[in-house]
């Protein structure tokens, strides 16, 4: 596992996740290893199969991209320490699965993802990506707990 060289951090772009993106910060600057904050487009159902429904799949999964990349470069800007070596990317599909083939595809040494601490029918209903990461990485995989609001 060590030397730490680069680290993938995903995104949901929540305020959770951004204890994902603080801890990998902090790790990069300590190692000098660079970031690969990524952020998963979701699949986008299939519209209708009526003839008369004119939806432009393709032009719309452009700007969500697009929309992605500027977040992404927005977080970058105003969370990532300016010291820290930081790449973006953008993915498609199923989160965990994205995510996981982001990693073996760029050979991380570390994936840094928060999760949100979800239980009970929630966790049932939505399941968790971070728990899918860690049982399908290949690498390790630290698992940040987003701070719960208190209330």
């Amino acid at each position: 596992m060590l030397p730490i060289k680069i680290i993938l951090c995903p995104t949901d772009f929540s305020p959770a996740s951004l204890a994902g993106v603080k801890a990998a910060t902090e790790l990069a600057a300590h190692f000098g290893a660079e970031i690969c904050l990524t952020y998963v487009v979701p699949t986008i159902p299939v519209p209708s199969s009526d003839p008369v429904y004119d939806f432009e799949l393709p032009e719309y999964e452009k700007a969500l991209h697009a929309d992605a990349e500027k977040k992404l470069r927005e977080l970058q800007a105003k969370t990532v320490a300016a010291k820290v070596s930081v790449r973006t990317m953008v993915g498609h599909g199923d989160a965990a699965g994205e995510i996981v083939l982001i990693a073996e595809k760029e050979r991380v040494d570390l994936i840094v993802i928060a999760t949100h601490g979800w239980t009970g029918l929630r966790h049932l209903v939505f399941g968790s990506v971070a728990e899918k990461v860690v049982r399908l990485a290949t690498c390790p995989v630290l698992t940040i707990r987003a701070p719960q609001a208190q209330g």
